[in-house]
């Protein structure tokens, strides 16, 4: 409960309990709206709380099981907190531009990846140096275009588990394309926007600079801590091999020793029974047991 307090206290703080002027409001938004004052919509903090922790649990979740959480934010407020939390994690992220199709056409936007990564690499490897000045120039121009708008999912290979946005109005395409490949949607929603298009949404102030870092941040947290879990599990897991193959390699040294202890015992044993053998096999005598009168059956010759 302190936690909560605390958190909620933060959150006050930072403003994330503005929302936008009565006359712009979403009516489907009326749950998350705690009062008016001025005209202006006073947005819930208890439910704010209630929706960052939801969101942060469930990224923990995808963080721990090894997907990736793509990060958009486009607005000008936002850009430069968003990068900088998805490069700490290591998430992809798009903050200059919502390029149409990035998710739907995603194999034609890996395209133009790839094609961004060979000019670099030409640039760095010295092949453009036989080109004219102009042409590198050129070269640059295109790479410092591409880099700008592609630079945030140049690693990313695949398709994203989940997306968060910042703004849900403004990102709508991104919005879009996300519900219509199944993606996970997470965002910040303001009293402007409808809730119920994202699947996991945090009520709150999405246009101040201090409330979009201190929502970000804090589900970043969730993510590194969900990494480093999964870090910890995966050297848990490499831990109990060695040990699996230490016990094996041991057991498989006692089982050769036994089965050498128990050929040279055998070889011994063998030597030891085949001399007298022999012996008695050299002096030619065979022994014979002969019945003793007691042992004789009444019903023989004896008896007679």
């Amino acid at each position: 409960m302190e936690n909560n307090t605390s958190l909620q206290q933060q959150l006050l703080e930072a403003g994330v309990h503005f929302g936008h002027l009565k006359k712009k409001w979403n009516p489907k938004m009326l749950p998350y709206i705690f009062a008016e004052k001025k005209g202006i919509h006073i947005i819930d903090l208890n439910k704010t709380v209630d929706g960052l922790q939801e969101c942060a649990a469930a990224m923990k979740q995808i963080a721990k099981s090894g997907k990736k959480i793509m990060f958009v934010a486009t607005k000008k407020q936002a850009k430069e907190i968003v990068s900088d939390c998805a490069k700490r994690v290591n998430m992809p992220y798009a903050t200059e531009r919502w390029l149409g199709g990035m998710l739907t056409n995603f194999n034609t936007v890996r395209k133009s990846v790839k094609k961004m990564q060979s000019i670099e690499k030409m640039l760095a490897d010295g092949s453009a140096d036989s080109l004219t000045k102009k042409e590198r120039l050129t070269l640059t121009r295109d790479k410092d275009k591409m880099e700008k708008v592609l630079g945030g999912i140049a690693q990313m290979g695949r398709i994203p588990a989940a997306i968060f946005m910042v703004d849900i109005g403004v990102e709508h395409i991104a919005l879009a394309e996300s519900k219509r490949l199944g993606i996970t949607t997470f965002g910040m929603v303001d009293t402007n926007c409808d809730p119920n298009k994202v699947d996991f949404a945090i009520p709150a102030n999405d246009d101040a600079t201090k409330s979009i870092a201190i929502i970000v941040n804090y589900l970043t947290a969730a993510i590194a801590e969900g990494l480093a879990e999964r870090q910890a599990n995966k050297e848990d897991d490499n831990d109990q091999d060695d040990s699996n193959n230490d016990n094996e390699t041991h057991a498989r040294r006692l089982e050769q020793e036994a089965q050498a202890e128990g050929g040279r015992g055998g070889r011994g044993r063998g030597r030891g029974n085949d001399a007298p053998a022999g012996g008695q096999q050299g002096a030619g005598v065979t022994k014979r047991r002969v019945p003793g009168p007691a042992q004789r059956r009444p019903g023989g010759p004896g008896g007679r």
